[in-house]
């Protein structure tokens, strides 16, 4: 990511900061990808970031959208996408979401319940409409990642089991008010190992054969996302590694003809193009260890406290004095543990980490922010939610 400090520093902390070149260079590397398949197509999983200003520059790129609520519906039509490219899944939908959805004629229900789909049919039949479903399956597919981001196994609350799936497709079959066009799968997130997905590209084909045996043929498969991001090295790993991605359901998954296969990503396409820019308060220091303490905490980036997560963090100020003073040499190194003001222990964004000499006032950047920052925030103490900017809008 490129930082005007100057220009950073002009602003209130702490806030988002989001560099869209960085955002249209990975919208590029998937279209690139994806345009050598002629039936691929991906939807942007808005839970990641709904920043009005990010989520215009996704629709210029001419991506469809994952909705997980009537409010991320409402949040993308005001953006500009249409909404016969918008999915909507998530395991509790509302009724008025639904209404929303049906209203709106968006692309497809993903579909987690019998109960889910009996209120949509009986919801569309209200209005004479006919809904769009697929079904999510749950096809107990294991992810290399944190147990919370987790949702393919059979233990979690998403998706309809395996063994329910052919009776709830007969039962589709039956309603007058839903078409029944495919099926639907996610089994996590921040994935960075292919065997992942090729597992459930198999788990796909058995489900596939299972089904044409007894006659039932799919238009759509939708395999959801899930594909990890580099937070280690960001600024070296800027874009994921979608070739392979998209490579790997390709090369293992038997789609049959005329079938069009949709992908859900979110965290891939926003997360490196997003960071949180906060000051120094205070450096702390006792007998054991040395605190940075910065104005912002996890109501502003929540990921460290909720997943034990890492994001790499960088002194913005300690870099630019010394790239104006010609300095060769890293400055000065420190380990000091960068902490918040919120009133919980669990206030910390890293442990003992090695920076450049810290001072009251200098300007940090805590990268890897643009998936669920700015979107997971939250008014806990009474603070204010952090704002977003873009790199446009800086001049850059």
């Amino acid at each position: 990511m490129n930082f005007n400090v100057e220009k950073l520093a002009a602003i209130r902390t702490p806030f988002y900061y989001y560099d869209t070149n960085i955002l249209r260079q990975t919208l590029d590397a998937i279209n690139t990808e994806t345009q050598k398949y002629d039936n691929y197509f991906v939807h942007y999983a808005v839970k990641a970031n709904a920043n009005l200003k990010v989520l215009k520059v996704i629709n210029e790129a001419g991506l469809g959208i994952d909705c997980v609520s009537g409010g991320e519906i409402e949040q993308v039509l005001k953006a500009g996408f249409p909404a016969n490219k918008i999915v909507f899944a998530g395991v509790g939908k509302s009724d008025w979401e639904i209404e929303l959805g049906l209203d709106k004629d968006i692309f497809c229900f993903n579909v987690e319940s019998i109960p889910e789909l009996e209120v949509i049919n009986e919801i569309a039949a209200r209005k004479g409409k006919v809904a769009t479903v697929c079904f999510r399956i749950n096809p107990n597919v294991g992810a290399h990642t944190h147990a919370n981001i987790t949702t393919g196994l059979a233990e979690n609350k998403f998706g309809i089991d395996m063994l329910d799936m052919e009776r709830v497709i007969r039962l589709a079959q039956s309603m007058k008010n839903v078409q029944f066009k495919g099926l639907h799968f996610h089994i996590g997130s921040q994935i960075l190992e292919m065997d992942d997905f090729i597992a459930l590209a198999h788990r796909i084909n058995e489900l596939q054969d299972q089904l044409e045996a007894i006659g039932i043929k799919l238009e759509i498969i939708n395999v959801g996302g899930g594909l990890g991001i580099d937070y280690d090295d960001p600024q070296a790993n800027p874009i994921p590694d979608f070739k392979d991605y998209f490579e790997v359901y390709h090369k293992y998954l038997k789609l049959r003809p005329g079938q069009t296969l949709h992908f859900e990503l979110g965290r891939a396409i926003v997360g490196q193009c997003g960071a949180l820019i906060t000051k120094v308060n205070y450096v702390k220091e006792n007998a054991i260890k040395k605190f940075v303490i910065v104005d912002s905490g996890f109501t502003d980036l929540i990921r460290p406290a909720l997943y034990d997560a890492h994001h790499k963090i960088i002194n913005l100020t300690a870099i630019d004095e010394a790239t104006r003073s010609g300095k060769e040499h890293t400055p000065q190194q420190v380990t000091y543990d960068v902490v918040g003001p919120i009133c919980e222990s669990s206030d910390v964004f890293d442990k003992n980490i090695s920076l450049p000499y810290t001072r009251r006032g200098d300007l940090l950047a805590i990268l890897s922010g643009g998936a669920y920052g700015e979107i997971m925030a939250s008014s806990y103490n009474c603070r204010k939610l952090p704002e977003g900017y873009t790199s446009e809008e800086l001049g850059e």
